[in-house]
């Protein structure tokens, strides 16, 4: 275990280890996973557990330290495993990841219910769910998810919703439930606002420039932007991260179009900083009802003026707020970029921006649920004295 705890509010976590079962790869999309499970590294050891991958090979379980106290642990399958198999193989892999890497004292932390088919058995001393998409919505969602989040929702300590939308959906589903909506490292994103150097792949791409980072699959709205690339030949759209769960085929191919492939995080704020305009051309569907996108604060952040579709959870607080334009058609996600290039850069909008996003970190995210899993393991150890007083 890690011994040195600076901050003493955290010094519950000195003994006790964190082990997250995950839909989404630690190496993938760094967003609110890594986030906040990076910053319980800091405290002690974290164990990210992704789903299975499939090889010509006897099974394995494969561990790397990716981050300091950060140990990505992915199971390899046989090929040909049966769904069934590969529950109770899973199941034996994490018995044997807890043996060999002695974990005895721990709590759980998941982000996909259909982990709980090959964990159920585990012992935590707290269980937390993170839910930060309405995962049954999505494509190829597995159909046993609903059942398994019942059975998820029923034994979880406490659960953390990824926004106001998705916690009013859920918030009769149990009683200790609490919404954390997407959050921000200002720092990061706010080196977008001084000139930097403009990234090679980007470069020779002339202005004006519409942006747009994130994950490319069903919720993206790909045709408004094949739309607005045919109406405006004389913009270039920069399209920035990896496509997922769609045919890369039926993308628009305009030669206006740019699609420069996934970027680090570390990368995203050379991009931003030399984009006219951010985009949020998310479909309106079932798979985007809840989403609360963390590209938001991010553009506002980074000081690059936004158009978005009607996004519940961008709607409310940001285009309540005039912080973001909302525009349904492509005809007037046009006309809110044609007003956006025809301003210049406004140190009033800066500045309004700056004092609704104030208080609004990842930080602040994280030690607020820290405070409530703190909070349930002392009445969980409170309790746990008082019943052996009475045995």
């Amino acid at each position: 275990m890690i011994k040195n705890i600076q901050n003493a509010s955290c010094a519950f976590l000195r003994n006790i280890d964190l082990v997250c079962f995950s839909h989404l790869r630690w190496g993938f999309v760094y967003q609110r996973p890594q986030h906040l499970l990076s910053r319980f590294s800091n405290y002690t050891r974290v164990f990210f557990i992704e789903e299975p991958m499939y090889h010509d090979a006897p099974d394995k379980l494969h561990i790397s330290e990716s981050d300091k106290n950060v140990f990505v642990v992915v199971p390899y399958l046989t090929n040909g495993t049966t769904h069934k198999d590969a529950v109770a193989k899973q199941k034996k892999l994490v018995d044997s990841l807890f043996s060999l890497m002695e974990i005895s004292n721990y709590f759980i932390w998941y982000y996909t219910p259909m982990a709980l088919s090959f964990s159920d058995h585990l012992t935590p001393q707290l269980t937390v769910y993170d839910c930060m998409d309405e995962l049954a919505a999505f494509k190829f969602a597995p159909k046993e998810l609903k059942d398994n989040e019942k059975k998820l929702l029923s034994i979880a300590d406490v659960v953390f919703t990824g926004g106001h939308s998705i916690y009013e959906a859920k918030k009769h589903s149990h009683t200790n439930i609490h919404s954390f909506p997407s959050s921000i490292d200002k720092q990061h994103f706010g080196i977008a606002r001084k000139k930097t150097k403009d990234p090679v792949d980007q470069a020779d791409i002339p202005h004006p420039r519409l942006g747009f980072f994130g994950v490319i699959d069903e919720r993206m709205d790909i045709n408004l932007i094949g739309e607005m690339a045919d109406a405006k030949p004389d913009w270039h759209f920069v399209i920035i991260g990896p496509v997922v769960k769609i045919d890369p085929a039926t993308l628009p191919n305009n030669s206006n179009i740019h699609y420069l492939g996934g970027k680090s995080y570390k990368e995203l704020p050379s991009y931003i900083a030399n984009w006219d305009v951010a985009l949020i051309p998310f479909a309106i569907n079932e798979s985007t009802k809840y989403i609360s996108p963390t590209k938001t604060p991010e553009y506002l952040a980074a000081g690059k003026q936004v158009v978005s579709t009607p996004i519940k959870d961008v709607i409310a607080p940001y285009g309540d707020n005039n912080l973001v334009y909302i525009g349904s058609t492509t005809e007037e996600f046009i006309k809110h970029s044609e007003t956006i290039l025809s301003k210049k850069r406004n140190k009033d909008w800066l500045d309004k921006v700056d004092n609704f996003l104030e208080g609004n970190s990842w930080e602040r995210t994280w030690s607020q649920m820290v405070r409530h899993i703190e909070n349930i393991l002392e009445t969980n150890q409170s309790t746990r004295k008082k019943e052996k007083l009475y045995v």
